[in-house]
């Protein structure tokens, strides 16, 4: 699956320094609420799927470094939004050393590279659709002008992978179309569906942890969903349900809007803090 081209030529990020106009509205909790859902598109593209349920790479596996992986996601997506160039450039460079190790074998049905731009690409769609979601379902539509403006600006979630600035669809319209065609051709098989399950039931924390927290996650997880991918998992959702996510989303969108903007942007500036020191003092970014 490839990117439509249009004439319309896409602005290039990596000229874009600092915060963003996302960053600047994004809503950290809200974020937190819509990762494990955000993970599950990614891993209805097939190729994704056997890159992050079959990987051999202990060391980023969410199962059993839950904490690790939490940064790691979370510091990207600040880095990407409100990192300056040369952070960018470092955050990606300690990515690239852990994708290095991310690759299919001899036995593995389907040959996937965790550096194929089209999988980055994958991602960082699915990253942005996520976001603009959680922000409408939150805050309402967005007017032609801020859509475009976070269109441009999640543009980053592409390039400080390794996806070039000329691969991210050219407008939304053209986004749209990609969009539409990711979701088309998703698929989740027998092996990811069981991975699937096992996020949504929290099963990487303690027992007693998992008692009290994984029903309010599948439930909300599953409602995050795009329609065709919780098909795929295979997962019960209602009209009533609908309601109740809906209830939901908006009172926590009137609790953000009363809140000062470094707490309402919290974790994500905690996390691009910590990255921050981490470069000063040199230690391991991923």
């Amino acid at each position: 699956m490839t990117a439509p081209t249009t004439e319309t030529p896409t602005p290039d990020p990596a000229a874009l320094d600092g915060s963003t106009s996302l960053w600047s509205e994004a809503d950290g909790t809200a974020g937190l609420l819509g990762g494990t859902a955000n993970v599950i598109m990614q891993l209805s593209h097939l190729p994704v799927a056997p890159r992050v349920a079959g990987s051999t790479v202990d060391d980023g596996n969410v199962m059993l470094h839950p904490v690790k992986r939490l940064r790691t996601t979370v510091t990207y997506i600040a880095i990407a939004l409100a990192g300056t160039a040369e952070e960018r450039r470092r955050y990606r460079a300690a990515i690239d050393r852990q994708h290095a190790q991310v690759r299919s074998g001899p036995d593995h049905e389907v040959a996937y590279n965790a550096f194929d731009p089209e999988l980055q690409l994958w991602v960082a769609a699915c990253l942005y659709w996520g976001a603009v979601d959680l922000h409408e379902r939150m805050h309402g539509p967005m007017d032609d002008v801020q859509a475009d403006r976070w269109y441009r600006d999640a543009a980053r979630f592409a390039t400080t992978l390794q996806v070039h600035a000329s691969s991210w669809p050219a407008d939304r319209d053209a986004f749209a179309a990609y969009w539409a065609l990711g979701l088309e051709r998703a698929h989740v098989d027998a092996t990811v569906r069981a991975y699937v399950h096992a996020l949504l039931d929290l099963e990487m924390l303690p027992r007693p942890v998992r008692a009290v927290l994984a029903p309010f996650h599948r439930w909300v997880s599953t409602g995050l969903l795009p329609a065709r991918i919780r098909d795929e998992v295979g997962l019960a959702w209602g009209a009533r349900d609908d309601r109740r996510l809906d209830r939901l989303m908006r009172a926590l969108g009137a609790v953000s809007r009363r809140l000062p903007g470094p707490l309402r942007r919290f974790p994500l500036n905690a996390y691009l803090a910590d990255a921050r020191l981490r470069m000063r003092l040199g230690r391991p970014l991923v």
